[in-house]
């Protein structure tokens, strides 16, 4: 009767120790599954973060081009208007003498 109750109580104690064995693996399984979530969220903002520094350095980059394009423009304006203006000089001189 004895050796019944002691082997009933080895068996029960190591059945409680296997299932507390379980739910600590099963704790650390799901705490890993959490840090690789996270991981990848931070993934996805970092590319994210990317995306927009890039969106912004290519929107500088067109303004940057936008203004060289006016600044031709106006050279090219002003370089013309100057050029009619000598032909014009050019003429009064040619009538004058």
């Amino acid at each position: 009767m004895v050796v019944v109750v002691v082997v009933v109580v080895v068996v029960v104690v190591v059945v409680v120790k296997a299932k507390e064995q379980e739910e600590k693996e099963e704790e650390k399984e799901e705490e890993e599954e959490e840090e690789e979530e996270e991981e990848e969220e931070e993934g996805k903002e970092e590319e994210e973060e990317e995306e927009k520094e890039e969106e912004e350095g290519e929107e500088e980059e067109e303004e940057e081009k936008k203004k060289k394009k006016k600044e031709k423009k106006k050279k090219k304006k002003k370089k013309k208007k100057k050029k009619k203006k000598k032909k014009k000089k050019k003429k009064k001189k040619k009538i004058i003498t």
